[in-house]
């Protein structure tokens, strides 16, 4: 890989690190995490129940145009319910026998909006859609990843609008000569996966 792609790629984990940080710095200044469920403090909790717009008011103020084309978007879930059970069953059928980690499902599909109380039950339920969707293609994009980087760790001559986790760590576009070379090490390496991942 080239020096000055691989010093920008540490510069951008760095960086990532650094936010993660920051992140954690402003959020326990508001709420805490205890067995993966969110507590507010009380006045925070207070001033989500001043901020909720009741039930009634919501739908008074909902407009036709979302009302009218919620069914389509809803309809958008059996795709992602289906891919999600496919894929976890791929994952756990195949990665055992090609030596691949397996992505941990909950890093990805995060379910914890429903504790903000200034969101009422409708506005909630289009949280947990908009959450379990995402996620659900966040979970496919890495288990994607580690399966390239498995079978075809070659990168792309044109460029990407943005690259999965594992895609820096690919043989270069031509490079026959290194990608023969490479295979067999690319596919043994994930050791920064294995680190990476929090105890269960």
């Amino acid at each position: 890989m080239n020096k000055r792609i691989q010093e920008l790629n540490e510069q951008i984990r760095r960086l990532e690190a650094e936010l993660r940080q920051e992140i954690q710095r402003i959020r326990v200044q508001t709420y805490e995490i205890r067995d993966r469920v969110v507590h507010f403090r009380e006045e925070v909790r207070q001033q989500h129940r001043a901020q909720l717009l009741r039930l009634l008011s919501y739908l008074r103020q909902s407009q036709l145009k979302h009302v009218l084309t919620a069914p389509v978007i809803w309809l958008c879930l059996w795709p992602a319910l289906l891919m999600d059970a496919v894929v976890s069953l791929y994952q756990a059928v195949c990665f055992p026998v090609y030596g691949i980690p397996k992505v941990r499902r909950r890093d990805h599909i995060v379910i914890d909006r429903h504790y903000l109380g200034y969101l009422n039950v409708i506005e909630k339920l289009n949280c947990l859609y908009c959450s379990y969707f995402n996620g659900v293609l966040s979970y496919v994009r890495e288990i994607a990843a580690r399966t390239e980087q498995y079978w075809c760790p070659i990168k792309h001559a044109m460029q990407q609008r943005s690259q999965h986790s594992r895609y820096q760590r690919f043989a270069e576009y031509g490079d026959a000569e290194a990608f023969r070379r490479e295979l067999p090490r690319l596919r043994q390496d994930f050791g920064d996966v294995q680190q990476d991942e929090p105890p269960a």
